[in-house]
């Protein structure tokens, strides 16, 4: 019995019942979506017809004109139905008895969706495969001010479309910002990245922090010995600084007792004499100040109180008007210094700079005849 109890091993109690699968090697892919073929369909034909339209703008009649033929090209191997009403404006597409998808009707949908917010046939076509999905972001109305509005939009596509791109290659989508909408084609995890990236821009966050933090993300996971760490200290972290009242003084205090010791070991010392005195503080009572007249009492003191209510509005027109008249008194004469001549001097006529002259030879003849004087003293003595 001993040997037997020492040739089997301990079994974990919760695997007891687990039974080997020969069949299930580590060459399979779990994860694997396999396309959705007839085969699948075990219910058969639909019961119910599903259908969905979409109206499209003015300016893409002429292109879906042009393309409608691909389109039905594009959507007939999935037995889909779609329809061009260009008297409404209208797209629609519906199943059939031939559809054995039940979900290809949601990305015909989808379709028909992009075709209307400007997205090519070519590219929209995509969608119609499981690892494709579509996103479009609403932007119209985050953003009140048009000006502003535009700035923004004009911020995700960047300049000569570089942003753009750059968001296009980092997270493997498709991105067209047209209008109010911008229109997003990629893998499902991909388009949660964009739109925060669309969304952020609109809320003014520059998508560059974004690009760069998916960047480094790119990077990193390149790296499997990170696979099971957390990426935060690598990540940049973007956050603004609200500072408090008090810790804003601090900062300015701190700013200014620095400008104050440059200024002393400069030999400079006028910043305590530019500071502006404080008012000096009022002596503290204990008495409440004086009552304020009432309204009433200041009307009966200027008899208007007494006044009929025809009268009383008689003399506010008045009052009204006689200050207008003194503000547009005012406005003209301000107005009118503009045009009148400054001072000038007149040039100095020909006696009056002969005058001018004889003034300053004369007083430099008083003063030759004094020094000389001095000269004739000094030598005498």
């Amino acid at each position: 019995m001993a040997a037997t109890s020492e040739e089997q091993p301990a079994v974990n109690k919760n695997k007891r019942h687990r039974k080997e699968k020969p069949w299930d090697t580590d060459d399979i892919d779990h994860w694997k979506i396999d396309t959705f073929q007839p085969a699948d369909n075990k219910g058969g034909v639909f019961t119910e017809e599903s259908s969905f339209a979409t109206l499209f703008p003015k300016y893409r009649e002429k292109y879906l004109r042009e393309v409608w033929s691909a389109v039905t090209k594009v959507l007939d191997p999935h037995g889909i139905a779609c329809t061009l009403d260009l008297v409404h404006g209208s797209m629609s597409v519906r199943t059939t008895r031939k559809t054995f998808d039940p979900y290809i009707i949601l990305k015909a949908r989808d379709v028909i969706k992009l075709l209307a917010r400007g997205v090519a046939i070519t590219q929209a076509q995509k969608v119609l495969e499981d690892d494709v999905a579509c996103d479009i972001i609403k932007i119209g109305n985050l953003v009140r001010n048009k000006e502003r509005f535009v700035k923004r939009r004009q911020r995700i596509i960047g300049p000569d479309g570089s942003t753009l791109k750059a968001i296009e290659l980092l997270t493997q989508c498709y991105v067209l910002v047209q209008g109010n909408t911008v229109s997003v084609m990629g893998p499902y995890k991909s388009l949660k990245e964009v739109r925060r990236i669309v969304l952020d821009c609109m809320k003014n966050i520059h998508p560059i922090y974004r690009i760069k933090e998916l960047m480094i993300r790119r990077e990193l996971a390149k790296d499997p010995k990170l696979a099971t760490e957390s990426w935060d200290r690598f990540l940049p972290q973007f956050r603004k600084q609200h500072l408090k009242t008090s810790e804003k003084t601090s900062k300015k205090n701190e700013k200014l007792a620095a400008k104050e010791e440059a200024r002393k070991a400069a030999g400079l010392d006028a910043s305590s004499s530019a500071r502006k005195e404080k008012p000096a503080k009022k002596v503290y009572t204990p008495f409440p100040p004086p009552q304020q007249p009432r309204k009433v009492d200041l009307q009966l003191e200027s008899g208007e109180y007494f006044l009929k209510p025809h009268e009383r509005e008689a003399r506010e027109v008045q009052q009204r008007k006689q200050k207008q008249a003194d503000a547009t008194l005012k406005r003209r004469a301000e107005r009118a210094e503009v045009f009148v001549a400054p001072q000038e001097e007149a040039a100095p006529t020909v006696e009056e700079k002969r005058k001018r002259r004889h003034e300053v030879d004369g007083d430099d003849g008083t003063a030759r005849s004094k020094k000389k004087k001095k000269d004739n003293a000094a030598e005498d003595t």
